[in-house]
């Protein structure tokens, strides 16, 4: 209120007014400073978990790149190898191994580091036993490859190298397990660097057998199984040197107990992964299907070699985000896996965003990359809106799994994954690319269908989700397990966020 002489009385509501700006302030800046920290918590798993996978992605692009100069049929034979074989192989694998990133993230935020150990035991004895069942499709490729109609000459040669990579399978079976011990106590940049060591020697091997003692495909197979043995002897001497006392205690016969619910929990893991990678198969097979596929199919695999690559940016959130759901629901700090839920899918979609407006701009550009056929290279760019939109959708469905993952709901993401894929998705992209006459594009917009459902309910599970209720399910899982409760952590991570 002003009097006569000018001065100003402060009313009662003019004080109320400042107290509210400040405590919004504060709350505002409360916010930023969670958010930052809970970025840099999620960048220090998120930033290894990249370039691991990269690097060991690497492995089998380094393989095919020494093999081309070999001639085209050796290049055709590594290429079904790696693509048909390994391709199905490894994502039964790391999906089978997959489990252990929920069991092994809700351990470590229940401060139950002694299971950690005994978990991936019972990992390996699961994903060892699930390698013997799946060597018959290395032994009998050829056969196999013969019978979906592939180039008899091809298949041949294919069926030799798959029988001299036999190894690699069971260094899967080693790897994954420890590569999700490791991920949970975010311990992941000593498997970094020991992927990037193990690639650099793989270059040195491939070009020494392959290029100077020219021992053609089996110099690439021991070249491989050389480079594997590398990454898996490397890290598990890591694991067992000392370096985790509280999660590594030598090997147990508890290993073998709670098996079952252990394997359960496996093969969700492994439906709900291969589901999705056998979606993006299916739709390359489709696009082969089409009437004089050549220019099609060669299109459509630069566009997914570039989705590939920028994959492995989303695979690094998927691992990041798995992990800190599964410790904070571990620890009982259920507000905190929300926020990190919400902190996560954000800045992976803005780094989405920044891909695909790189792709857009380059429409025209990218295909030179790959081919120098102005046809292909035409195809492509016509597909570049489509990769655009596939990029963009992939910055925010792998991070989702990841959230399913940590939380423990495998079976559920592998059923929605059957319905919006394979009841929706590829017979809308059958219609549409076949009924229709729209060839790729129309393939390709049933799989945008499929993928786009899939998101928008996965969004509404996680908004509607009690988080309360899933941090006492893995107080349960953890108990169940061979731990007991986590003591309340009333000062965690997520404390006093507002809601």
């Amino acid at each position: 209120m002003e009097h006569k002489d000018g001065s100003v009385e402060e009313t009662h509501f003019g004080i109320e007014m400042q107290q509210g700006n400040g405590g919004a302030v504060k709350k505002r800046e409360k916010v930023v400073k969670k958010s930052w920290d809970e970025s840099k918590k999620m960048w220090e798993i998120a930033a290894p978990a990249m370039l691991t996978a990269v690097t060991q992605f690497s492995i089998g692009f380094v393989t095919s790149a020494f093999v081309g100069h070999l001639g085209e049929v050796e290049l055709a034979a590594v290429s079904i190898v790696q693509n048909v074989i390994e391709g199905f192989v490894y994502g039964v694998m790391l999906g089978m191994g997959s489990a252990l990133e929920t069991l092994c993230g809700q351990a470590v935020g229940a401060g139950q580091f002694n299971m950690l150990g005994v978990y991936m035991q019972r990992s390996w004895i699961i994903t060892g036993v699930t390698a013997l069942c799946l060597a018959p499709f290395y032994i009998f490729a050829s056969p196999l490859l013969q019978l979906l109609r592939q180039d008899v000459e091809i298949s041949k040669l294919a069926g030799k190298y798959s029988i001299w990579v036999i190894p690699q399978l069971f260094a899967y079976a080693v790897n994954f397990p420890v590569q999700k011990f490791l991920q949970a106590q975010s311990r992941v940049w000593v498997m970094t660097m020991i992927s990037i060591v193990a690639l650099a020697f793989h270059v040195l091997l491939n070009w020494l057998l392959i290029t100077k003692l020219e021992h053609g495909l089996l110099g690439a197979a021991i070249a491989g199984n050389v480079s594997w043995l590398i990454i898996v002897v490397a890290q598990v001497v890591y694991v067992v040197s000392g370096f985790f006392p509280e999660s590594w205690n030598g090997f147990s016969w508890s290993a073998f107990k709670s098996l079952a619910g252990f394997v359960k929990l496996s093969l969700a893991s492994a439906i709900m992964l291969c589901l999705e990678l056998w979606y993006f198969t299916a739709v390359i097979l489709m696009v082969g299907w089409l009437k004089n596929p050549e220019i099609a199919v060669d299109a459509i695999s630069i566009c997914m070699n570039l989705q590939l690559w920028t994959l492995m940016i989303a695979l690094g959130f998927n691992a990041s985000i798995s992990v800190r759901v599964s410790n904070e629901l571990g620890a009982g700090n259920p507000k905190a896996a929300k926020f990190s839920v919400i902190v996560t899918v954000l800045t992976s979609t803005v780094i989405g965003v920044v891909c695909t407006a790189a792709i857009l701009a380059t429409q025209n550009e990218f295909p030179k990359v790959f081919t120098s056929k102005p046809e292909v290279m035409k195809e492509a760019s016509k597909l570049g809106y489509f990769l655009a939109a596939t990029i963009f959708l992939n910055s925010i469905q792998p991070v989702l799994h990841g959230v399913a993952v940590g939380a423990g709901w495998q079976l559920s993401v592998a059923l929605i994954n059957i319905a919006c894929y394979y009841v929706l998705g590829l017979p809308i992209g059958a219609i549409l690319g076949y009924k229709f006459k729209l060839g790729v594009k129309g393939i390709w917009t049933g799989l945008l269908v499929g993928v786009v459902t899939q998101i928008v309910i996965l969004m509404y599970i996680m908004f509607r989700t009690n988080w309360n209720k899933e941090a006492v399910q893995a107080e349960q899982r953890v108990r169940n397990w061979g731990g007991v409760a986590p003591e309340p952590q009333e000062n965690a991570s997520e404390e006093n966020i507002s809601e």
